[in-house]
Protein backbone atom coordinates (compact mmCIF):
# COMPACT_ATOMS: atom_id res chain seq x y z
CA UNK A 1 0.00 0.00 0.00
CA UNK A 2 2.68 2.52 1.02
CA UNK A 3 4.55 1.61 -2.15
CA UNK A 4 1.53 2.57 -4.27
CA UNK A 5 1.19 5.91 -2.49
CA UNK A 6 4.88 6.63 -2.94
CA UNK A 7 4.77 5.72 -6.62
CA UNK A 8 1.73 7.96 -7.17
CA UNK A 9 3.50 10.79 -5.35
CA UNK A 10 6.60 10.35 -7.50
CA UNK A 11 4.54 10.46 -10.69
CA UNK A 12 2.66 13.52 -9.42
CA UNK A 13 5.78 15.52 -8.55
CA UNK A 14 7.45 14.66 -11.87
CA UNK A 15 4.31 15.75 -13.74
CA UNK A 16 4.06 18.96 -11.70
CA UNK A 17 7.72 19.78 -12.39
CA UNK A 18 7.31 19.13 -16.11
CA UNK A 19 4.21 21.36 -16.18
CA UNK A 20 6.09 24.09 -14.33
CA UNK A 21 9.03 23.94 -16.72
CA UNK A 22 6.72 24.07 -19.75
CA UNK A 23 4.85 27.09 -18.42
CA UNK A 24 8.10 28.80 -17.37
CA UNK A 25 9.47 28.35 -20.86
CA UNK A 26 6.33 29.88 -22.37
CA UNK A 27 6.55 32.76 -19.89
CA UNK A 28 10.18 33.40 -20.77
CA UNK A 29 9.32 33.53 -24.48
CA UNK A 30 6.39 35.89 -23.83
CA UNK A 31 8.59 38.16 -21.70
CA UNK A 32 11.24 38.35 -24.42
CA UNK A 33 8.58 39.07 -27.03
CA UNK A 34 7.12 41.86 -24.90
CA UNK A 35 10.54 43.44 -24.34
CA UNK A 36 11.27 43.36 -28.08
CA UNK A 37 7.89 44.93 -28.77
CA UNK A 38 8.64 47.71 -26.29
CA UNK A 39 12.02 48.26 -27.94
CA UNK A 40 10.37 48.50 -31.37
CA UNK A 41 7.85 50.97 -29.96
CA UNK A 42 10.66 53.15 -28.66
CA UNK A 43 12.42 52.99 -32.02
CA UNK A 44 9.15 54.09 -33.62
CA UNK A 45 9.10 57.14 -31.36
CA UNK A 46 7.00 56.14 -28.37
CA UNK A 47 8.25 57.21 -24.97
CA UNK A 48 8.35 54.97 -21.91
CA UNK A 49 5.28 56.85 -20.66
CA UNK A 50 3.50 56.26 -24.00
CA UNK A 51 4.19 52.53 -23.77
CA UNK A 52 3.02 52.52 -20.15
CA UNK A 53 -0.23 54.21 -21.15
CA UNK A 54 -0.83 51.69 -23.93
CA UNK A 55 -0.15 48.67 -21.74
CA UNK A 56 -1.63 49.80 -18.44
CA UNK A 57 1.72 49.32 -16.73
CA UNK A 58 3.52 51.92 -14.69
CA UNK A 59 6.23 53.80 -16.54
CA UNK A 60 8.77 52.55 -14.00
CA UNK A 61 7.83 48.95 -14.78
CA UNK A 62 8.12 49.61 -18.51
CA UNK A 63 11.59 51.04 -17.95
CA UNK A 64 12.53 47.92 -15.94
CA UNK A 65 11.29 45.66 -18.73
CA UNK A 66 13.32 47.60 -21.28
CA UNK A 67 16.41 47.17 -19.08
CA UNK A 68 15.73 43.43 -18.93
CA UNK A 69 14.70 43.36 -15.29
Amino acid sequence: MAGDAEQKARVEVRRAQADFERVQSQRDKASASRRKSFERAQTAGLTVRDIAEETGLGFGRVAEILRGE
